[in-house]
């Protein structure tokens, strides 16, 4: 599997950030790591290990990021309009910095040219970040796997609501979105897959609300249920992703 490991600086976030890319040709893929995490989470957990067959095949390439965590979504005895302004900059770093550059990366690699979507996936707060970013910029992503997330920045700022905090909470921005609103339509152009366990440190009534909100606004979503043997850990996620990644790639 070929990989290439990126130091840049990032004038979204006044600071160096590092990524890792895994593949040589196919569609592109941001991964989140889970809450705090890592670029190297991807490797050290294994999760490249079960994404291989589709990177080494060239149907896909990732491009594994950092979190900005720890200064927005747990430092919670910060202040909490600076950790919401905080993370709107990694928002902006991922939409303005690294979505450019996968663009053109998988453009060059794949011989494309304007290769409009990116798709995005992750496991915890990672699928929380994910999430977040497909139903906030759907001009920019086409495809979403968020497993085992929890869909509102209550987790993180509590009580607290702004105008930023609202505008990363999907199940506060989407509740209210108008059903004519254009997004709608580029939602149900794509794929999104939203899935959760019922065991173990799982979260399902998040999951659920989210679930009844796409519903009403008729946004097209696969959300998905397992058992009360399916815990929030890593082993599962393989197992999620193996079963998934067909249908998000157009397989199945």
């Amino acid at each position: 599997m070929e990989t290439n490991y990126y130091r840049n600086y990032s004038p979204a976030l006044g600071r160096d950030m590092e990524m890792k890319v895994y593949g040589h040709a196919g569609r592109p893929l941001i991964f989140i790591p889970c809450q705090d995490g890592r670029f190297f989470d991807f490797e050290n957990y294994h999760m490249a290990e079960t994404w291989a067959p589709w990177i080494e095949t060239g149907r896909v390439m990732v491009f594994a990021i950092d979190t900005m965590d720890k200064e927005s979504w747990s430092n919670q005895g910060g202040d909490a309009h600076w950790r919401i302004c905080r993370y709107e900059q990694w928002i902006n770093y991922i939409t303005d910095e690294v979505v450019p550059f996968a663009r053109q990366m998988v453009n060059e690699r794949n011989g494309w040219t304007g290769y409009p979507g990116v798709m995005v996936f992750g496991c915890s707060l990672g699928a929380t970040h994910a999430a977040n970013l497909y139903f906030r910029r759907p001009d920019l992503f086409d495809g979403l796997l968020a497993l085992s997330g929890i869909y509102t920045a209550e987790y993180g700022f509590g009580d607290y609501m702004d105008d930023l905090v609202y505008m990363n909470s999907p199940v506060h921005y989407l509740a209210n979105m108008p059903e004519d609103h254009p997004y709608i339509a580029l939602y149900n152009l794509k794929k999104a897959i939203i899935c959760v366990g019922q065991g173990a440190w799982e979260m399902p009534e998040s999951t659920r609300q989210l679930q009844g909100i796409l519903e009403r606004k008729h946004i097209d979503a696969w959300v998905d249920y397992w058992g009360l043997d399916c815990a929030h850990d890593w082993d599962w996620w393989y197992k999620q992703v193996v079963y998934y990644v067909p249908y998000l790639l157009g397989q199945a």
